[in-house]
């Protein structure tokens, strides 16, 4: 039997088929599998079937008005069967990213309390990286989709009496609060899956486009000690590396944006004596110049690329689309290191001098990026760097002469 239905659940990739099934009312059927089925196998077959139904317009449209099979299905969320999760979680994202239905399935999980607890549950607790890519995905799309929805989640973090439990016996779940739980799927994706990577990096950059998300992330866990260690770790010892070729940066283009986004997020935020330390780690200051330079060099190849082809409309787009990402990367990277550079003293310059990450061609780089936007960040920096070494400051006033009129 289990080989014939996952026949049907391979045949529901064709519309023909979808159709057929939804004809002879599956939908319906595979609820009363929900209902009544002991057998997680069977369980994950039917939602997969309904997954594959969902990607075509019209069936989805029908599967998503269905209000008892839209609670049913969100239900299975609290399972605690990964296949069963992972094939709930693809169906939530096929079903979110069509225009027609999106804002059905919004309003039915902001009014389904026991979907954020489950899904903090998956993320804290599961080992399964595909899952937690899926589920990732699932809450990127919710937020993209709706802020009110985001700032419910952000302020949550109430006990309630629902668990993931497949006999539905109530189960009373730990305090969850969002941005651990993100922080540990992260931790969990980081070395397998640079994709969901991405995606868990993008969640928190949308938590910083509110103010109760930026609040959340610098307060907790550990006074936000944790998510800047996090993302100050990927910065500094994992992407964008003095051994990786300059072209990496167009590949991490999109979470480097991310991850110094929340960065400069929390820098800004933070006033407090605690982090004055580790505000003005060096190497951080190196990871950004070395992200700059590295994009000088793609910036490079994207104009040789666009004159190649030129003749070609599908190459240009391509060519543009990457300049765009390029430039929203340059913009937030030289944002936090003119925010920075702002702060540095006399000890930390010397401390970065002595351990490399300061030089004449790395401050040149800095200067050449954010010159003329952050003029006055840059003249502080020059301020400071006279005093640590005037021979050093002298030969940047001369390749910048912009900052020797101002002097």
């Amino acid at each position: 039997m289990e080989n014939d239905i996952c026949k049907v659940w391979d045949m529901s990739m064709d519309e023909d088929v979808a159709l057929f099934l939804q004809e002879f009312n599956a939908p319906d059927i595979f609820m009363g599998v929900f209902a009544k089925s002991k057998c997680p196998r069977l369980t994950e077959i039917c939602v997969g079937i309904l997954g594959n139904m969902a990607c075509f317009q019209d069936i989805c449209m029908s599967i998503s008005k269905d209000e008892n099979l839209g609670q049913m299905l969100l239900q299975r969320l609290c399972d605690s069967d990964s296949p069963t999760l992972l094939e709930t979680s693809r169906l939530l994202l096929t079903c979110l990213s069509q225009p027609e239905v999106a804002n059905v399935w919004v309003e039915r999980i902001r009014e389904n309390p026991s979907v954020y607890d489950c899904v903090c549950f998956i993320m804290s607790s599961s080992t399964n990286v595909e899952l937690l890519v899926k589920v990732g995905e699932v809450v990127d799309k919710l937020f993209d989709l709706d802020e009110e929805l985001m700032l419910n989640w952000i302020k949550n973090g109430t006990c309630r009496s629902v668990g993931p439990s497949v006999d539905d016996s109530p189960e009373e779940l730990p305090d969850f609060k969002l941005v651990p739980c993100i922080l540990e799927a992260a931790k969990q994706v980081r070395s397998d899956n640079p994709e969901g990577l991405d995606v868990y990096m993008h969640i928190l950059q949308l938590l910083t486009t509110v103010d109760e998300g930026i609040q959340a992330i610098v307060q907790a866990p550990d006074r936000g000690k944790e998510t800047w260690s996090l993302l100050y770790d990927l910065v500094c010892h994992e992407l964008c590396q003095p051994d990786d070729p300059p072209i990496i940066v167009q590949e991490q283009k999109t979470v480097l944006a991310s991850i110094l986004s929340v960065l400069s997020a929390m820098f800004a935020s933070q006033t407090e004596q605690e982090y004055t330390k580790m505000r003005k780690n060096m190497p951080l200051i190196g990871s950004l110049i070395r992200i700059l330079q590295y994009m000088e060099g793609c910036g490079k190849r994207s104009v040789d690329n666009s004159k190649e082809s030129e003749q070609e409309e599908t190459g240009r787009a391509d060519v543009n689309e990457e300049d765009f990402h390029l430039k929203i990367l340059k913009d937030i990277c030289c944002e936090l290191l003119s925010n920075v550079l702002q702060e540095l003293t006399k000890e930390n310059t010397l401390e970065g001098l002595h351990q490399g990450h300061l030089n004449e061609q790395t401050c040149s780089c800095a200067f050449q990026n954010l010159l003329p936007l952050y003029f006055a960040s840059v003249e502080s920096f020059l301020e400071v760097l006279r005093e640590a070494d005037q021979t050093l400051a002298d030969n940047l006033e001369k390749r910048f002469p912009s900052l020797k009129v101002h002097a």
